[in-house]
């Protein structure tokens, strides 16, 4: 369910490696979580940003939630179609509802990060708790 090539985070972030860019978003698990997303805050490109910290939100019916940077850089682009297709993140989370793309500044923070296969671990042992 979860791209193999992408990184993950314990915030339900993902990464992906475009060149020399990281492309950043959140995940289906997370979309899921927040229900219908109406509102995306970003970042202005050019803002540096460091692994973990908050560079951004995500506004749903249901709630605000913080958006964290899984690896450290200089934000290059922002995704254009979510300021007037917000809600497109709970189509495409993995897709076109990219929502930044930096230039990395350490590609060894991605080791740092879950691969797919761990991610899935981790959301299934979350909702396990959740349920019990």
């Amino acid at each position: 369910m979860y791209p193999t090539d992408y990184r993950y985070t314990k915030e339900h972030e993902w990464v992906r490696i475009e060149g020399d860019l990281a492309a950043i978003g959140i995940t289906d698990y997370a979309q899921h979580e927040l229900g219908d997303v109406v509102y995306v805050e970003m970042p202005r490109v050019g803002t540096k940003l460091k692994a973990g910290e908050s560079f951004g939100t995500v506004e749903s019916v249901k709630a605000v939630s913080d958006i964290y940077a899984p690896v450290s850089g200089e934000v290059a682009e922002i995704n254009p179609t979510l300021a007037d297709a917000p809600e497109s993140i709970n189509k495409d989370p993995h897709g076109k509802a990219w929502l930044i793309k930096l230039k990395l500044a350490s590609s060894a923070e991605l080791a740092q990060l879950m691969d797919a296969k761990a991610y899935e671990a981790y959301i299934a042992d979350k909702e396990k708790e959740a349920s019990a």
